[in-house]
């Protein structure tokens, strides 16, 4: 076995397509570069799947991408037990199997949601809302968040930078309430622009599309972070410093 391989292991879903879709996206954009010599990409609720990702893969050093923003149930148990990693890295069969966290724990995400931000009209006099998705169930879901909005924050970009969530406290729908600014822009902090971001998240902040105005106070509402293509550097950073393991 010769050559380097990347992985990227995405959850996908049996009711969207738009599930799938950034993984593929970042793929094809990682294959044309020709920083490796091979490039898959593997589901737990698609195909190819997460147990048969390696069965194609001849390549002798390969590093699996989970491409999840939140380093937990999924990163943690799913993909290790279906792709039976043992670690950061694992020898199997003659490969070098390197395992890197999510592409959401990455602090260059962070650039990619200031980018979010200014698609979507900011011009650094707003408050910034980063949102995700967290779950009262698992206290890990909500870590890489509030990570890149403290990043977000750190950069000086924004006068406010607020983490507001889907799913537990502090929640979205209390953002005006959070940032003081008289406009507001909310980055969903989401690997795709699927169910969630196109209809869950507008409709319970009844949005009239990508700028509300309420009140004498407007909200711009961004596409999702991990749509972009600039996601694909933040993989071949993650890749990049797995390589010097």
């Amino acid at each position: 076995m010769t050559g380097r391989a990347l992985v990227l292991a995405g959850h996908g879903s049996h009711l969207s397509a738009n599930s799938s879709a950034p993984v593929h996206q970042h793929a094809a954009q990682i294959r044309a570069s020709g920083a490796f010599d091979e490039v898959h990409v593997a589901f737990w609720k698609e195909e190819p799947s997460l147990s048969r990702a390696l069965d194609g893969c001849s390549a002798a050093d390969v590093t699996v991408v989970p491409i999840f923003i939140s380093s937990g149930y999924f990163t943690n148990e799913v993909i290790p037990r279906e792709m039976q990693l043992r670690g950061p890295v694992t020898c199997r069969d003659g490969q070098l199997i390197r395992y890197t966290e999510p592409v959401g724990a990455h602090p260059a995400l962070a650039r990619v949601v200031v980018q979010r931000a200014r698609e979507a009209g900011a011009t650094g006099a707003e408050g910034l809302a980063v949102l995700g998705h967290g779950t009262p169930r698992n206290p890990d879901s909500e870590r890489n968040v509030y990570l890149q909005a403290e990043r977000v924050r750190e950069m000086g970009l924004f006068p406010e930078v607020a983490t507001v969530f889907l799913d537990q406290e502090p929640n979205m729908r209390g953002v005006f309430e959070l940032v003081a600014a008289e406009a507001v822009v909310v980055v969903p902090l989401f690997v795709a622009d699927g169910w969630h971001v196109g209809e869950t998240i507008p409709e319970d902040l009844a949005l009239d599309g990508l700028e509300t105005r309420r009140g004498g106070r407007h909200l711009r509402y961004a596409a999702a972070v991990g749509t972009h293509p600039a996601v694909a550097d933040v993989i071949l950073e993650l890749a990049d410093e797995a390589a010097r393991w």
